[in-house]
């Protein structure tokens, strides 16, 4: 299996620190609002890998973090009025219901920020200990080119992020460079006691230290959007590094940029959306669906051509899949022509691992799902033998299931459902209540039920 490293800038081959076991941390959201797509696409696309991994066979622990306590969450809770912790609260339980309806898989541990403050503190002094850092005056700054190796991942020349850049007065920095590990309390914030007094970390020690934590000191892949590389990777790298004194992490995964319509997705630009907001008007299989429709490391659109397309592209799948449940087969042995047909899918099943393996080439995976739907709308009838039936089925179900994409059937309305709500819309139209016997109409055809009205009463059929 070979990914491509950010930190190498190359594919490399995938060696696990220990066999057998992935060790996985991916950056979460920070909670001060609804998730929006562009929040997504590294949840969905991580989750993906972790699935992979998971499928051959790899234990794996996967770790993803709420960030609970930044400026954001703070103006927000001040703004209504309340403590920070209700407004993270409140976006964590709706950030999990979003991941939820994206069917992107728990993780084994969602630490949060606020709850590992101590092995925030206790970094920085080991931190302060070795040198890497300083305190002035309540903030806790950390020495960037006492690492030696700051840049290597973002392959930033610190020289030139300096160049021009003046220290203002009152800065109490040593250098431009260096950043904040432990900030001092402000008025209407949080805060915790500290050794350099009451105060809240800085954004990125939080994550050296939860990874260190629920991973241990050298983790397998580290993950999360093209945006973080500088300078949150960078920083975590600095400061695991320096405070465990062994390389963080082997392997470096970031997605590409999200944009809407060929723009970068902005508020300003009213162009934003949150998936709450894309639920309303696709089934969010439908996006995720669409954001494995692109490789990962690739900029990605968003337009409402292209869902439409990625909607066209899911049904065809899972009217495949309908066929297929629908069908009992034949109970009797194999033809050598559908031998011949399990040979071929064997070897679709082979180019989506091969796919996969390429860096998690999701793309060219969907597309050999593709040919097995049509392998299987050619060669799979209803007097195919029950092992031929079977065989594709399952083939099919899996490796959706890798990809995330869920092909059970929807529980559909039963007759006695329906009879009542036909019931309920004669006397509507009995009443003059057109609008609501409309309603009814649309609500039993959105479900796949369509009305006939005929001499002899309403007849309904499923479409």
């Amino acid at each position: 299996m070979k990914l491509y490293n950010t930190l190498t800038r190359k594919k490399e081959e995938f060696v696990p620190v220990e066999e057998g076991k992935v060790r996985m941390y991916v950056c979460g959201p920070t909670v001060y609002n609804y998730i929006h797509i562009g929040n997504a696409r590294p949840m969905i696309v991580f989750d993906t890998v972790r699935r992979y991994f998971e499928y051959k066979g790899y234990d794996v622990n996967y770790v993803s973090n709420f960030t609970d306590v930044d400026d954001k969450i703070i103006k927000k809770a001040n703004e209504e009025g309340v403590d920070a912790s209700v407004i993270s609260e409140r976006y964590i339980v709706e950030a999990k219901k979003d991941m939820d309806a994206l069917n992107v898989k728990e993780a084994t541990t969602h630490p949060k920020a606020t709850e590992e403050i101590d092995g925030m503190i206790e970094m920085i002094e080991t931190l302060i200990e070795k040198g890497y850092a300083y305190a002035k005056n309540g903030t806790v700054f950390y020495r960037t080119r006492k690492f030696e190796g700051y840049g290597k991942l973002s392959k930033k020349n610190i020289d030139d992020l300096t160049a021009g850049i003046r220290i203002a007065v009152d800065d109490e920095k040593e250098d431009p460079m260096d950043f904040v590990l432990w900030k001092p309390k402000k008025e209407g914030e949080p805060s915790w006691s500290s050794p350099w007094g009451e105060g809240r970390p800085g954004w990125h020690i939080e994550c050296s230290v939860m990874s260190k934590k629920y991973l241990g000191e050298e983790i397998d892949i580290h993950a999360g959007g093209e945006d973080l590389i500088f300078p949150h990777h960078e920083n975590e790298i600095a400061q695991s590094e320096a405070a465990n004194g062994k390389p963080f992490a082997k392997y470096w995964l970031h997605n590409g940029f999200l944009n809407i319509d060929n723009v970068k997705m902005s508020k300003s630009l009213g162009n934003f959306f949150t998936v709450r907001e894309i639920s309303e008007k696709y089934d969010l299989q439908v996006l995720r669906f669409f954001m494995l429709s692109a490789h990962y490391r690739s900029p990605l659109n968003f337009s409402a051509d292209l869902m439409a397309a990625s909607k066209n592209g899911l049904d065809r799948i899972l009217t495949a899949v309908n066929r297929l449940d629908e069908m009992q087969g034949q109970d009797r042995p194999l033809t050598d022509e559908e031998k011949a047909v399990l040979v071929q899918v064997d070897e679709l099943v082979k180019k989506f691992e091969d796919s996969m393996e390429d860096d998690f080439n999701t793309a060219d995976a969907v597309s050999a799902i593709f040919e097995l739907v049509k392998l299987a709308n050619i060669n799979v009838t209803g007097e195919s033998s029950k092992e031929l039936v079977k065989t594709v089925l399952a083939t099919i179900k899996k490796l959706c299931d890798v990809l995330g994409i869920i092909t059970e059937h929807e529980e559909e309305l039963l007759d006695a459902d329906i009879e009542k709500l036909i019931e309920e819309r004669h006397a509507a139209r009995k009443a003059k209540n057109f609008a609501r016997a409309d309603e009814i109409r649309d609500l039993l055809a959105a479900q796949g039920i369509l009305l006939k009205d005929t001499r002899e009463g309403v007849k309904w059929s499923r479409a």
